[in-house]
């Protein structure tokens, strides 16, 4: 199930991220080539960082039929959950800021929009608890950590409330930032796992559930804008 699933999380995570978060990240004042270029240095930043064996030490997995002691490929694995906790952390710091911003402007304007981001981020939480379970996360390690990351939004509010005039500038590149981290994981991650599953059969289902997580997106998106 799991397995399945992961087609869906990766429609999802590269639909937040090219269908949302850069295009309002570049529909703001700031310089595309600065964007770009801090989109870029994401990129590398978490291929460094993958690399050093921060974040992920393998793609090995229990069974894999490599020689290791029992749990060590889960141990592995679960590494990888922690680039998606750090995207999804930023994201939802930059959706308290906008929050925060809403309500400053008029706090009917502000309801609104907390309730645009909650929807939105019903799909999007459901696509990261499905990279913590198929990491090697348990269901209550998943549910934990989504939650401490979901509490960001909370902090981005009260840091967006009291600083809102000297780093709203600052939203579009932290969009970017995110934005970087869930294309990474979807494309360096989740999708070799898919293509390792060729047949037809298992490629018609893999399809349509990715085609699911862009729908989910569009359906549950409502455009805020940071400028």
């Amino acid at each position: 199930m799991v397995d399945r699933m992961v087609s869906l999380s990766v429609g999802l995570l590269l639909a937040t991220s090219l269908l949302h978060a850069l295009p309002e990240a570049f529909e703001s004042n700031a310089s595309p080539h600065s964007l770009f270029a801090t989109l870029l240095a994401g990129l590398l930043g978490f291929f460094l960082l993958e690399k050093l064996a921060i974040l992920r030490h393998s793609h090995h997995y229990e069974g894999d039929g490599h020689d290791h002691a029992h749990g060590h490929d889960a141990d592995e694995a679960g590494t990888a959950g922690w680039m998606i906790l750090v995207g999804d952390s930023l994201h939802n710091f930059t959706d308290g800021i906008l929050i925060a911003a809403a309500f400053l402007a008029d706090p009917k304007l502000g309801l609104i929009t907390a309730l645009a981001i909650t929807a939105h981020e019903i799909p999007q939480e459901i696509g990261d608890f499905i990279v913590l379970l198929n990491a090697g996360f348990t269901k209550r390690r998943a549910y934990f950590y989504n939650l401490i990351s979901s509490l960001m939004a909370v902090i981005g509010g009260v840091v967006g409330y009291y600083t809102l005039g000297n780093g709203i500038d600052l939203i579009p590149y932290v969009l970017v930032l995110a934005s970087s981290g869930f294309i990474y994981i979807a494309v360096s991650d989740l999708m070799p796992q898919m293509q390792r599953r060729a047949t037809w059969r298992d490629t018609v289902p893999q399809v349509i559930l990715i085609a699911l997580g862009v729908g989910l997106v569009l359906l549950f998106t409502h455009h805020v804008p940071i400028n």
